[in-house]
């Protein structure tokens, strides 16, 4: 998808930027050039504030991103989804974080197997994107807490790089 981005965009960065920012938050961009956080509408200013850009550089991505058949395609299709990991602790939950390497097969379903051998309920699992993320992690929110050795479990395994449990 970045190959794309980086394609479309070659001559701006500014624009690559925040089409970039738009499809890591999965923001929605319509045939008219509007943006939205599911049917919540967003202004451009706004946008462009937090990512660093002037807010014509906003309105003229999401016009260029409505005004191309392949990128409207994807990016109409876009929804932001609720992390529940920065809350995890006030709802009852702990969270994993596993570092890996992202071209390794296997990974989720490893994970999830020792999860479920253990009987462990798992709430969520988000895993970056390693091309829009630059330091992916697999994060996985549980019911409960996790006990200690199925933390073990999970640091024994070859692939990972790091087990966080917070």
């Amino acid at each position: 998808m970045l190959n794309l981005l980086e394609e479309f965009f070659a001559h701006a960065r500014g624009r690559k930027q925040v089409a970039t920012e738009l499809l890591r938050r999965g923001f929605k961009v319509d045939g008219k050039g509007k943006i939205y956080a599911g049917a919540i509408e967003l202004p451009p200013a706004k946008i462009g504030r937090a990512i660093g850009v002037d807010r014509r550089v906003v309105i003229e991505t999401a016009r260029a991103i409505a005004a191309d058949d392949k990128l409207i395609q994807i990016f109409y299709r876009l929804e932001p989804r609720a992390f529940l990991g920065n809350a995890a602790k006030e709802l009852g939950f702990d969270v994993i974080e596993i570092r890996a390497d992202p071209k390794k097969k296997g990974i989720v379903a490893a994970v999830t197997k020792a999860l479920a051998d253990n009987k462990v309920n798992i709430r969520q699992i988000i895993t970056d994107d390693p091309d829009l993320f630059p330091d992916p992690v697999l994060t996985i929110i549980i019911d409960g807490k996790l006990g200690a050795g199925v933390i073990k479990k999970l640091k024994e395994m070859d692939f990972a790089e790091s087990v966080m449990i917070r």
